[in-house]
């Protein structure tokens, strides 16, 4: 009769949840499948290198699960005092980055490689969300507007420029949404919130002309290519054009069934004539595969499921026992928001291409 804390941790977790969370992972698992057949790896035979791409997402599930449920058992509060040093280190790792000779800035420990951007952003959320509860407590003069905004500018702005620098936009752009979002449930009035919006409004011709350029080459090139592609004017297909052209002919041509799963090219499958890049199509691309394969129907229900996740994470932040959990679970479901957006929104033309995987689907561990 009488519950065990374990037992109550087990039964109070959100398991719709976890439920959705694996399902989009079960899903991803399959598509991965599908997406990265045609990719070249050396010593794997071409017909199983699909399968060897799922394996390793199936192993990053394995390390992602204890990760995630040796999290889940640990309160929150606690986590908070990681803040600083987690910080510190992910700044310290993106500097090595942008000093590695690197095209995608991924630092390398034995067989492991990863990208420092997002443990930059997760180490930004987690200090923003503790030092906008906690320093107010110091004294009441960090409890005033101005200096909530300038911590989460200061913390914000560090990381992004350094992601701006190495040339990854897409990762850097995450940080908008984020702060946002911290500024609002961090309880900044609306007047200030207005006033930094129309100064923000004023700014962006400049960052657009004159700071983008300097810091990333790529990105005023996409921006370009999309806007001339929004407006129907004329672009090289073959050329800087080629990726968006034909992975939002992939997903307009897909239909309410798709070509099915794994589709050839006898079935019509662009993925299949290679017509999306095959490099990157199993995580930057994948939103494109799996509507070329399952339709609009398939589509559908994928972004259903990503609603129903980001609803459970709201609900989480409603009862939570603090600002410091609240603006925690606001800003994970901020950053998984801008993920979605953007990794489905460069496919479908509605943002330029970015390169950024689609979270819990894409093969990127």
């Amino acid at each position: 009769r009488i519950m065990t804390p374990f037992l109550r941790k087990i039964l109070g977790m959100n398991w719709v949840l976890i439920l959705v969370m694996y399902g989009l992972l079960i899903f991803g698992v399959f598509m991965i499948e599908s997406a990265a057949r045609h990719v070249t790896v050396k010593g794997i035979l071409q017909e199983n290198v699909g399968a060897y791409f799922a394996s390793k997402q199936k192993l990053f599930i394995l390390i992602g699960s204890v990760a995630y449920f040796a999290a889940a058992f640990v309160d929150y509060r606690w986590i908070r005092w990681l803040g600083i040093p987690f910080y510190a280190v992910s700044m310290g790792l993106m500097a090595l980055a942008m000093a590695a000779d690197d095209s995608v800035h991924q630092l390398k420990f034995g067989g492991f490689s990863f990208q420092p951007a997002q443990l930059g952003v997760t180490a930004g959320i987690l200090l923003i969300a503790w030092l906008v509860q906690d320093l107010p407590k110091l004294h009441r003069f960090f409890g005033a507007p101005v200096m909530r905004i300038g911590i989460i500018g200061i913390l914000a702005v560090l990381p992004f420029l350094m992601v701006m620098k190495m040339g990854d936009m897409g990762s850097a752009l995450v940080w908008i949404p984020v702060a946002i979002v911290a500024l609002l449930i961090g309880g900044i009035p609306f007047r200030h919130m207005t006033c930094m919006a129309f100064l923000g409004a004023g700014v962006v011709p400049l960052l657009y002309f004159v700071a983008l350029p300097l810091v990333s080459k790529r990105g005023p090139e996409r921006i370009d290519v999309w806007l001339r592609m929004i407006q129907g004017r004329e672009v090289d297909t073959s050329g800087d054009a080629y990726a968006p052209y034909h992975v939002s002919m992939a997903v307009g041509k897909a239909g309410w069934k798709g070509s099915g799963y794994m589709a050839t090219a006898e079935k019509g499958s662009l993925h299949d004539k290679g017509f999306i890049p095959r490099d990157t199509a199993h995580n930057d691309y994948i939103f494109a595969v799996i509507a070329e394969e399952l339709g609009f129907r398939g589509s559908l229900l994928l972004l259903t499921a990503f609603a129903l996740l980001l609803i459970q994470g709201l609900f989480i932040a409603f009862y939570s026992r603090d600002l410091f959990g609240r603006l925690l679970v606001c800003l994970i479901v901020a950053l998984f928001f801008a993920h979605i957006f953007e990794s489905i929104g460069m496919c479908v033309l509605i943002t330029p291409i970015t390169g950024i995987p689609l979270p819990l689907v894409s093969y990127s561990g």
